[in-house]
């Protein structure tokens, strides 16, 4: 999983969700104060990630001109 180019943070541009891409094929998302308000695990198929959470619900996000867009979310790559 760590052969792709988006593992590491992504954050909206307010900073208020925080979503770690880990090399292990988890992820880790926060939202505002709350840390780790969502993981799971996330593929990835060229420019597409697929999600699933540890509840099992599933979402799925697409980066474009190293954007990401998550569902309705819009994450920022931090540097």
């Amino acid at each position: 999983m760590a052969d792709h180019d988006y593992v590491g943070m992504w954050v909206t541009k307010d900073g208020h969700i925080r979503q770690e891409l880990l090399p292990n094929g988890r992820y880790d998302e926060a939202r505002g104060t709350k840390k780790s308000a969502y993981q799971g695990s996330y593929t990835v198929t060229g420019n597409h990630i697929d999600y699933i959470d540890d509840t099992g619900f599933t979402a799925t996000g697409d980066v474009i001109d190293g954007v990401l867009y998550h569902e309705e979310l819009v994450l920022y790559r931090e540097r």
